[in-house]
């Protein structure tokens, strides 16, 4: 992990040197508060969508991973542009901006479905899992409880 970070923090002097070479350092500077502003805006603008996305689906009741994990990704996204340095601002822009952000919801909750699953086997052993559907009863119901037989199937 420190090293990673150590990467990074070469990355961003590199990149600031860079463009402080090319445009000179108010340029540098105005380039950088530019992107805060710019990505500050945008993760305002897309965080607000993630939130009314998040808001119907839960009112409709339906799954809301998507929008959840977009709306984690966007603050992501917002606190990475607040970080000064021009890395941090394009690996910002990449978690607000919508087409890069559904690569970046895809490869997150692939990640943690693994990570799901090895914790549930550290914990309890292998993971099973039952597929079934709620069906309305036409009959009605009985005194007695309905006992279902049937057998355990592990992968």
């Amino acid at each position: 992990m420190a090293v990673a970070f150590l990467l990074y923090v070469f990355a961003e002097i590199a990149a600031i040197w860079a463009v402080g070479s090319a445009v000179g350092v108010l340029g540098t500077l105005g380039l950088l508060l530019a992107g805060a502003f710019l990505g500050s805006w945008l993760a305002r603008r897309e965080g607000g969508k993630a939130m009314r996305a998040f808001t119907s689906a839960a009112r409709s009741g339906r799954p809301a991973e998507k929008e959840l994990t977009d709306g984690m990704l966007v603050g992501l996204g917002g606190v990475l542009i607040l970080v000064p340095g021009f890395v941090s601002d394009v690996l910002g822009l990449l978690l607000i901006l919508p087409p890069s952000r559904v690569v970046a919801r895809r490869l997150w909750l692939k990640r943690m479905e693994k990570r799901a699953v090895r914790f549930a086997n550290q914990r309890r052993g292998p993971v099973m899992v039952v597929d079934s559907e709620v069906v309305a009863s036409e009959e009605p119901r009985r005194e007695q409880p309905t006992v279902i037989e049937g057998r355990i199937v592990e992968n």
